[in-house]
């Protein structure tokens, strides 16, 4: 038996995507994972100490750490339409002096505000789910909400300003890559890549095919979202480039490296 530390986020589409792998549904092979889960900036920190051999990274993130993360073409969190966005409390007009939220340093969304709007400087960094609360309560202006911040904001009274992956698919054409997963370069990690990328595409299938056998899973750890949530954040998070990112996600790696590169 060989075993490996798997880290990804509590986010319903980590969770719908390696169910299958960690409860045995399908043939692993002989290996087995020790899972650490966590939001994907604690787990971009702890990549850059090396800490897991698999890991769930943002792709900005991966673009820092590739000397250390080789990408893996299974996994991935990337497409149209599925972008960050920027929202503000009803009746605030976006300003540099806004108090803007960010959901960590590493973040591709982070990435791609700066590259969609340079003067934007008063930034604080703060855990993705309390971005949306501390524009309610007054503590920001506006936020860079992430996941399921997408489908709520409104419910905190907030009005969007910006969509962050409208503004990618018209400069670029390309499907924005906002995640991956990775494994460590180390050889003794990288004698396995091909067989945890595999497993983990297999995942991917069982879980696309099997819509329903995850549920209990993906609630123990997203236990405050409604069915409704959890299935709108699967269907914009999962899809044909988390089975295989293929040549057309890569090159969208390559456009988010060249257009953000004096972000990096």
């Amino acid at each position: 038996m060989t075993s490996l530390t798997l880290a990804f986020s509590p986010c319903p589409n980590d969770t719908f995507i390696f169910h299958a792998l960690l409860h045995k549904r399908i043939d692993t092979g002989g290996y087995s994972f020790s899972t650490h889960i966590d939001d994907v900036e604690a787990l971009n920190t702890a990549a850059f100490a090396g800490r897991f051999q698999v890991t769930k990274l943002s792709a900005g993130a991966w673009l820092r750490l590739r000397e250390h993360y080789e990408l893996l073409d299974s996994g991935a969190a990337m497409g149209f339409g599925c972008g960050p966005l920027v929202v503000a409390a009803a009746g605030h007009k976006l300003s540099a002096a806004s108090r803007l939220a960010v959901p960590g340093a590493n973040t591709t969304a982070l990435l791609l505000l700066k590259s969609w709007n340079p003067p934007l400087k008063n930034l604080a960094e703060e855990r993705f789910d309390r971005i949306l609360p501390g524009v309610k309560s007054g503590k920001y202006d506006a936020g860079l909400v992430i996941h399921e911040g997408r489908f709520v904001y409104k419910d905190y009274g907030c009005v969007k300003i910006a969509d962050l992956g409208d503004w990618w698919e018209k400069e670029t054409g390309c499907p924005i890559p906002l995640g991956c997963l990775a494994v460590r370069k180390d050889p003794a990690t990288l004698a396995h890549r091909e067989n945890v990328e595999r497993l983990i595409r297999e995942s991917v299938l069982y879980a696309r095919a099997h819509p329903g056998a995850s549920r209990a899973f993906i609630r123990s750890h997203a236990p405050t979202a409604s069915d409704g949530i959890i299935d709108e954040h699967i269907k914009l998070y999962v899809n044909d480039y988390s089975v295989s990112m293929g040549e057309t996600g890569k090159k969208a790696f390559k456009v988010l490296e060249e257009k953000c590169k004096k972000n990096l």
